[in-house]
């Protein structure tokens, strides 16, 4: 071995002792573990504890939702639960020093700085940010099927790249684990508000607040700045979010992640169409007027449509009429942000008297269900002679194809007050007879108003209906259903 390559050696294996500091003290970084936890840390520690599934686990989401973060949250419960310091080794790709250095090869000097090279089993091994190897899962593959008794772990920002490389070639090898933005319950909490909300006492929602003023005020800053945990500690980043936002996040992701993964020669193009997409989330589109306002083909939008989808960026929503039948031809569809705060960082925040509020308080409603894993809705929108209506949200039974729930998005009271002016909704509850739960989101205001047929309106806050969205998501996931 020549002095160069003992040199690299070297600084390889301290490099790896300092990021593993458990290997000596058992404990992880007082950084990390003063960080609250992400609501989805059991379920992801489940799934790395589980030595018995020989897969690895695959963490992926959007940039700067708290990765790395439930990576050290989970090292720490794997110390408490009794395994040992050494047997857990934790490696960030993109350290230049590991340049080039196969998955398995970094294990070794791992191994080697444990003085541990001849041992194989009983590791957790991390790799963060694991993209950064060129054919990371081919190398994690290959690891997986070798090292039968150690567990990996893989984790990155490039979802669309992380989630089609899986799918490719990790069937039957990896687990794919995805961690969303901020859902509005867990702002609540790293801002220490839970006090706010208390069971109810009623039948409509299972949930109330002492203070629905108060959580309104939560609401609207959790839509402009409630997406990213690093936002919600820092005074300094929300006072400029685009800066930290559109610079650390959109852009690497339209300018660098989908360019790289896709092929896509025109970025400006794509940045374009998000950008239009970001200021009217929550509307109607169709291929055609996109094309005619972004002045982008419609195969090509087609395309950048489901790229962005891909990087969790967008949510497309499907149309179904009156009878909640599916359209034959997609000729029009809402598109959502899958979390409200990438507009604010792309233009301004919004505040209580603001005409886009409405928008993207449907929107943050929208996210909650998205973010929970849940995407089996549509929006019902129908013209009949010279009648038109529209419901925001409508869930079908993908055995019956009939709707089974209806739920319309507002920012107000008046409805509560006056529920016979929701004609759209009880036109599409007359039609569709035997729907299971129908909720309208208001402003402040909670009631049941009692339709003729026998069916009930739930008039919810919207602030607490996205509460009850995530606790009723968590819910369903704890029963496996």
């Amino acid at each position: 071995m020549n002095n160069i390559t003992h040199l690299l050696e070297e600084q390889i294996i301290k490099r790896l002792v300092s990021d593993n500091p458990w290997w000596l003290s058992d404990v992880i970084p007082e950084y990390y573990s003063n960080m609250p936890h992400r609501a989805y840390l059991t379920d992801f520690y489940n799934e790395v504890a589980d030595i018995d599934m020989r897969r690895a686990v695959i963490l992926m989401g959007p940039r700067r939702v708290g990765k790395t973060v439930m990576i050290f949250h989970a090292i720490e419960q794997l110390l408490k639960s009794g395994v040992v310091g050494k047997k857990i080794i934790y490696i960030s790709i993109d350290t230049p020093i590991y340049n080039n250095l196969s998955l398995e090869n970094l294990f070794l000097y791992a191994r080697m700085a444990l003085k541990a090279e001849e041992e194989t089993d009983g590791f957790y091994v991390f790799f963060d940010e694991i993209q950064y190897l060129k054919d990371w899962e081919v190398h994690l593959k290959s690891l997986v099927d070798t090292y039968k008794q150690d567990k990996f772990v893989g984790s990155g920002s490039a979802a669309a790249a992380l989630k089609m490389k899986s799918n490719e070639s990790g069937a039957g090898r990896f687990t794919d684990f995805m961690l969303p933005p901020l859902t509005f319950k867990e702002y609540i909490c790293f801002n220490k508000q839970e006090k706010l909300i208390v069971p109810s006492k009623g039948n409509i929602s299972p949930l109330d607040t002492i203070d629905i003023d108060a959580l309104n005020e939560l609401f609207i800053n959790y839509i402009n700045y409630g997406g990213y945990p690093e936002v919600v500690f820092s005074e300094k980043i929300r006072q400029n979010p685009g800066q930290y936002i559109k610079n650390d996040i959109i852009d690497k992701v339209l300018l660098r992640d989908l360019p790289s993964l896709y092929g896509i020669s025109d970025i400006q193009e794509l940045n374009r169409l998000f950008v239009h997409i970001a200021f009217r989330s929550g509307n109607e589109f169709s291929y055609e007027n996109l094309s005619c306002e972004s002045g982008i083909r419609k195969d090509t939008i087609r395309k950048y449509l489901e790229y962005l989808e891909a990087a969790f960026l967008i949510k497309v929503v499907n149309k179904i009429d009156m009878n909640a039948k599916h359209l034959k031809k997609v000729m029009s569809f809402k598109i959502y942000l899958t979390n409200p705060s990438l507009r604010c960082a792309l233009f301004s925040p919004v505040n209580e008297n603001d005409d886009m509020l409405g928008s993207m308080v449907e929107t943050a409603i929208f996210s909650q269900w998205i973010q929970g894993g849940k995407s089996d809705f549509f929006y019902a929108n129908w013209t009949k002679g010279r009648e038109k209506g529209e419901v925001d949200l409508v869930w079908v039974s993908s055995a019956t194809q009939k709707a089974y729930s209806a739920a319309e998005i507002k920012w107000t009271d008046r409805f509560a007050r006056n529920p016979t002016e929701l004609k759209s909704l009880i036109n599409f509850i007359n039609v569709n007879k035997g729907l299971r739960k129908i909720i309208v989101t208001t402003k402040t205001e909670t009631g049941i108003y009692h339709l003729d047929g026998g069916e009930n309106i739930l008039f919810v806050p919207s602030a607490l209906y996205s509460l009850w969205i995530v606790d009723h998501l968590f819910n369903q996931k704890r029963k496996g259903s």
